[in-house]
């Protein structure tokens, strides 16, 4: 079952961020490595800043979480994480399609530059890495990222949509450029 998480769930979301950041030891630049990925403070910090977090829930367990981030004329996805006993399973595609059926902006989405596993995922799900100069500019524009972030990340866009509205048409286009 897939739902918007909500208050209570926050040291679940804590919880499942952590174990599943696990993944990124070792791939991501030392100096951007902390052993407790995300502080709780940060957590709070990124929803305060508008992310909502929606989760994926079985045997009455939230197992998968991946927050949508309205900013501007886009969606950014933020922070989507599967436990680690629970990968491979479909989970990861079941939250991201069902956040893409709730959007109706163009969707961004970044990563780690060295996390070819979670490009790889957002590639066969329909996204395309954007140019190294797109990459910066985007960064700059939706996301509040330390540069040296921004020097090891990507960004990967939506490869079509369907649906959009004129309004739509003309943010993707502002996105393209």
């Amino acid at each position: 079952m897939i739902r918007k998480c909500c208050d209570s769930d926050f040291e679940m979301i804590y919880s499942i961020v952590n174990d599943a950041a696990q993944a990124y030891k070792g791939v991501i630049p030392v100096d951007r490595w902390n052993d407790e990925y995300m502080t709780k403070s940060e957590l709070l910090d990124e929803i305060e800043s508008g992310v909502e977090f929606w989760g994926f829930k079985e045997s009455g367990e939230l197992i998968g979480v991946m927050g949508l981030q309205h900013v501007q004329d886009v969606t950014l996805i933020r922070h989507a994480y599967v436990r680690t006993i629970q990968r491979n399973k479909g989970i990861g595609g079941k939250l991201l399609e069902h956040l893409r059926s709730l959007i109706d902006k163009p969707i961004l989405m970044g990563t780690w530059a060295d996390a070819h596993w979670a490009i790889r995922f957002y590639e066969k799900n329909g996204f395309v890495l954007v140019s190294k100069e797109e990459k910066e500019r985007l960064l700059r524009k939706y996301w509040n990222i330390p540069e040296r972030q921004i020097e090891t990340s990507v960004v990967l866009k939506e490869r079509s949509r369907v649906n959009y509205g004129n309004l739509q048409k003309e943010a993707l286009l502002e996105v393209e450029r």
